[in-house]
């Protein structure tokens, strides 16, 4: 095994919240986390800022355009090392949206989108989502980045 190869990802997972104070989450399909729900998000790109990343990839995802980044949490997520040769760290940011309603860009990923409030969340969630959540509630918002 080459160990130069298995270098740890980031993950960006972004957290938007509607004028209902509901949280968008998509159910995973045909990667990791297959059946657990996420927020919209991906990997880092070589020279991209992590608010970038995030931009980049709820765009790419659901069609909305967010800015107004606050930085809530970062983890390591190593249960997929045994199972995939995967380790990331996952970062959590918040974001405001602006647009419609998001729509299934890639369903290769995602099965759907759909708005969920903050003490009504489905049970299965990805590790990283379940972890930004917990801080969002608590309020802990590590930076501001407007």
């Amino acid at each position: 095994m080459n160990n130069n190869k298995l270098t740890p990802k980031v993950g960006v997972g972004v957290l938007i919240q509607n004028s209902n104070n509901e949280v968008l989450l998509g159910e995973r399909i045909g990667s990791h986390g297959e059946g657990e729900w996420c927020f919209p998000g991906g990997h880092l790109d070589f020279g991209e800022t992590i608010f970038q990343t995030a931009k980049r990839e709820v765009k790419e995802e659901t069609g909305l355009i967010v800015d107004e980044f606050e930085l809530i949490s970062v983890a390591d997520e190593l249960r997929y090392i045994k199972t995939d040769n995967k380790h990331y760290l996952n970062i959590g940011i918040k974001a405001k949206y602006k647009g419609d309603e998001p729509k299934i860009i890639e369903p290769d990923k995602c099965k759907e989108w759909r708005w969920f409030k903050l003490n009504n969340l489905p049970d299965k969630m990805f590790e990283g989502t379940e972890l930004t959540i917990k801080n969002f509630k608590a309020g802990k918002i590590y930076q501001n980045n407007n």
